[in-house]
């Protein structure tokens, strides 16, 4: 079951690369590109700190993180077409990627201030594991800032959201990428993820001290941070 829910989404994640930020921009109307700014607020990245950007995709999380004063940024993602965009698109990047999965970091541990991952957690095959490697490569006092979709708690903004995620983006995502399939399991994926996962419950489990947890733009996506 993991490896083939592994080798899918690495599939679905090479196929959409190459249009994988117009479609960010264009199907949130650029609104994805406040919530990563505040993710890393929310992060309080420490100047100079070195900072894991996980299922990083194209980089624009490590950018943020880099206007915001980190020293170093790493990339890590199971796309090899990702990185190779993130290593396009960010001159100061080249280098400082690497083919991983959260389940299993090849980094020893207390290595990063700060580990962040945008729209990444709902394709992790094991959510515990993967906390506690956050856990494990975390300094002392370091946190993680996870910034992913939810379900809007208000009926009418979930009604129309739900209409938008399940009607209109999977068919302008697939017209546009030319992969329908990855955007026909992007709201399967919300639905589900809302209904199964409590991300603050889980990083308690895996021993982070202190998790707090933040909904933006009406509750339709959350940043969820833990101290270690």
């Amino acid at each position: 079951m993991t490896d083939s829910k592994r080798n899918r989404v690495r599939s679905m994640f090479d196929g959409i690369a190459r249009r994988y930020d117009l479609l960010n921009r264009s199907l949130s109307a650029g609104v994805d590109v406040f919530w990563r700014k505040k993710t890393i607020r929310l992060a309080d990245v420490p100047k100079g700190g070195a900072v894991l950007d996980v299922a990083c995709g194209t980089g624009d999380l490590s950018a943020e993180a880099k206007k915001a004063g980190a020293g170093v940024t790493l990339g890590v993602d199971l796309s090899i077409e990702m990185l190779r965009l993130f290593a396009e698109k960010r001159p100061w990047s080249r280098g400082a990627s690497a083919l991983a999965v959260a389940e299993e970091f090849p980094f020893a541990d207390e290595s990063f201030d700060r580990i962040v991952v945008s729209f990444g957690v709902r394709n992790f095959y094991d959510l515990p594991a993967a906390f506690r490697e956050f856990r494990r490569t975390l300094k002392p006092g370091g946190a993680a800032a996870i910034l992913e979709f939810s379900l809007p708690k208000n009926p009418v903004v979930r009604f129309f959201y739900r209409f938008y995620i399940k009607r209109i983006l999977p068919f302008v995502g697939g017209v546009v990428s030319g992969e329908r399939s990855a955007y026909r399991y992007l709201p399967e994926s919300v639905e589900a993820f809302d209904r199964d996962v409590d991300l603050v419950a889980l990083l308690k489990e895996a021993g982070f001290a202190s998790v707090k947890r933040k909904t933006l733009t009406f509750g339709v996506v959350q940043v969820v941070v833990a101290q270690r």
